[in-house]
């Protein structure tokens, strides 16, 4: 029961020294304000004065006296009341600096132990092999994906092979052409011929075809592979002179 009633005793001593400080400007603003509403009347009343002065100066004198009389009075009150406004906006802007100070220094002190917390389980060391273990799998994951971006799937494809595949056939659809027209397509400037050589084609190719369907006699058969040995000589010593 005893601890409950510090406990309770101790909360509020504590919420009355940090309600001090507000309390403290709260009444000294409320004092100000009312200064301010008597330096304003005592302006006022001086006007006024004054006023009355000007106006009985010249007719009554002792009026005009009296009136200036008056006036030098609310002004020693003007005075007085105006070094107190000033004194009371000094007591308030420094309270309210000290205010300022203390909630800054308590928020400041909350950081500090915040950050002993946070760093009360690390050490260099530590921060140390950390960065060491990050470092150690950021290395393992560039080698991973090393590994599998270079890594071929499947069989290799020999390029040579292809190459040489690809110039087969197109050496077979030059022949398959030659034997379906009789003359090397004018397209293919490699293997294009002159004239004279696709006369020599055509007359070979039409012999051999008219051997084959039984209109040239049988002993016109050695003349032609003859003529046909001679055709292929010329035939090789052309393009050999192509090529040159």
């Amino acid at each position: 029961m005893a601890s409950m009633l510090s406990w309770i005793t101790g909360s509020s001593s504590s919420n009355k020294r940090k309600a001090a400080p507000k309390d403290a400007i709260v009444a000294l603003r409320a004092h100000l304000e009312m200064l301010q509403k008597r330096e304003i009347h005592l302006q006022n009343q001086m006007d006024e004065q004054e006023a009355i002065a000007r106006k009985n100066v010249s007719s009554n004198k002792t009026a005009a006296r009296a009136a200036l009389k008056r006036k030098k009075q609310h002004e020693h009150s003007l005075e007085q009341t105006t070094a107190q406004i000033a004194t009371l906006e000094q007591q308030i802007y420094s309270i309210e600096a000290a205010n300022i100070n203390q909630e800054t220094l308590k928020a400041m002190q909350k950081a500090g132990k915040a950050m002993k917390e946070i760093h009360g389980g690390l050490t260099i060391d530590k921060v140390d092999e950390t960065m060491d273990q990050l470092r150690e799998q950021h290395a393992l994951g560039e080698e991973i994906a090393n590994a599998i971006t270079s890594a071929p799937i499947g069989e290799t494809i020999d390029q040579d092979e292809l190459e040489d595949e690809l110039a087969n056939m197109e050496q077979e659809a030059l022949d398959e052409k030659m034997l379906k027209t009789g003359s090397v397509p004018v397209a293919d400037s490699v293997h294009r011929l002159p004239a004279a050589v696709n006369t020599e084609v055509e007359l070979r190719s039409a012999r051999t075809t008219a051997q084959r369907a039984g209109k040239l006699p049988a002993y016109a058969a050695p003349a032609v592979a003859a003529e046909d040995d001679d055709e292929e000589a010329e035939l090789a010593k052309l393009q050999a002179e192509m090529a040159m």
